[in-house]
């Protein structure tokens, strides 16, 4: 499929709950690792640095250095933080993949049909087992809708019906124009900011 295309990195996935978080995968600094997966978990459960602490039972400035990634994460805080969080112990120590894709109007395969002026343009595909909800967006200059990590494995695709805005993850939005489209992870925070009056967009959320 034509289009851009940026990729987020990933490690290996860690399935052994006796291995070294230092052994991570090489490139990956393990601790900048925990620091955001405890951070998005500690967020999307809605739990307070002490109230996550209390119920892991460690220190509230431990975890407030896990979380800035000063701290250095044994196997036995992991498994209490990951419990406390109802996680897998490996969830703490895998890097998400958060893909961000991006078609620009007039990129994409196009379908023609054989008899009218009209065609036909895929842009996404629903993955087995999932449900989407589909909402139409008005936005205006100003404000932008920054919204919380929903659930996990939450897909965000938009498409901009008129005008323009910065869609997408908040550290890595994209400008779109009329007809562009993007789908982003909406497990992480996202944002829609619109840059001119009068945009107006189509979105869907696709859950499991």
């Amino acid at each position: 499929m034509d289009g851009v295309r940026q990729e987020g990195r990933s490690s290996r996935s860690v399935n052994d709950p006796e291995r070294d978080p230092a052994d991570a995968s090489p490139g990956i600094n393990p601790k900048q690792v925990v620091a955001a997966s405890l951070k998005r978990e500690r967020t999307r459960a809605g739990l307070s640095i002490g109230e996550l602490a209390r119920r892991a039972g460690i220190g509230k400035s431990t975890l407030s250095q896990l979380e800035s990634g000063d701290g250095n994460p044994s196997v036995e805080t992991l498994w209490a933080l990951s419990t406390a969080l109802g996680l897998q112990f490996s969830a703490l120590l895998d890097a998400p993949v958060h893909p961000v894709e991006v078609i620009r109007f007039g990129d994409g395969p196009v379908i023609p049909a054989a008899a009218a002026d009209y065609s036909a343009t895929l842009l996404s595909t629903a993955r087995p087992g999932t449900r989407r909800d589909m909402y139409l967006i008005r936005a205006e200059p100003g404000e932008p809708r920054v919204s919380a990590p929903h659930s996990r494995g939450v897909v965000e695709h938009v498409v901009i019906s008129s005008g323009r805005a910065r869609v997408g993850p908040t550290d890595a939005a994209v400008e779109l124009g009329s007809g562009d489209y993007v789908s982003y992870a909406g497990d992480i925070e996202h944002v829609f900011a619109a840059l001119v009056p009068g945009t107006v967009a189509v979105m869907i959320s696709e859950s499991s």
